[in-house]
């Protein structure tokens, strides 16, 4: 089925631009559907790559186009600890080699012949976790989607679970959250909660490599368990861990319009 909308911004712009901007698609994919003549504004089929969509006007995405994009795969994913997020060395196992058949969640939902991701897939991990970590982890083919969550300018929070070792004080707590700097940059301010004896809870809105791990060294607390549990607007939930299913058309929009 076309996709259709009304533009309704105060001022003309190019339709490659507000179909990105709009989380559509990516602008280089809008490029592809306007060469491959995919895309038309109020019935006519556009041809000019730089064509400017006018306010009032009507831009229907043809079925193709939208099977396209309904065509990427995102996954979400519970990593175990030992497995990498992407890159793996000569012995390690990336995420992406775990997504089976045999490890599909039962309640996936996405139908009775649900997508199997092909094991030379590309499916990029968006915000990785390190081996020593566990929980959340989302790959993804969807362009729109890689910029929504790690993009430069994205400020969705991460949410995590640490178990950690040593003397937890309010001064540490009070430095996790507003002291502290990582190859000489100064980090963001950060929600640090403490949940247990010896459990805390981070939410984050960038993603350093070993962040949390080096934050914590820091101020002389060491990590032994952590656990990612939430994405943005999206919970890890009751997904057994080394398993994995498809994201929702849902519950990519709001990844999307969070961004």
């Amino acid at each position: 089925m076309a996709w259709t909308c009304t533009y309704n911004e105060p001022e003309p712009q190019r339709i490659n631009r507000w179909l990105g901007q709009s989380g559509v698609c990516s602008r280089r994919e809008a490029e592809a559907f306007i060469q491959q003549g995919l895309v038309s504004i109020d019935g006519e089929v556009v041809t000019d790559a730089g064509r400017k969509i006018e306010p009032g006007q009507t831009l229907t995405l043809a079925s193709d186009a939208e099977g396209a994009l309904s065509a990427q795969l995102s996954i979400i994913f519970h990593k175990p600890i030992g497995i990498v997020s992407a890159q793996p060395e000569a012995d390690q196992i990336p995420a992406a080699r775990l997504l089976t058949r045999e490890a599909l969640w039962e309640k996936d939902g996405s139908g009775d012949d649900p997508i199997i991701p092909d094991v030379d897939a590309s499916l990029p991990a968006l915000g990785r976790l390190d081996k020593d970590s566990r929980g959340l982890l989302i790959l993804s083919q969807d362009g729109v989607l890689a910029k929504a969550i790690i993009g430069p300018d994205s400020v969705l929070t991460k949410q995590y679970e640490v178990t950690v070792e040593g003397e937890i004080t309010e001064r540490k707590l009070n430095l996790l959250r507003r002291g502290l700097a990582l190859d000489g940059r100064q980090l963001r301010q950060a929600k640090v909660t403490r949940t247990g004896e010896q459990q805390l809870r981070f939410v984050l809105s960038e993603g350093r490599n070993r962040q949390i791990r080096r934050m914590c060294e820091l101020v002389e607390l060491y990590v032994v368990d952590l656990l990612r549990t939430r994405i943005g607007t999206l919970d890890l939930g009751n997904l057994p861990e080394g398993q994995w299913r498809h994201m929702t058309p849902d519950e990519r929009n709001e990844l999307v319009e969070g961004y």
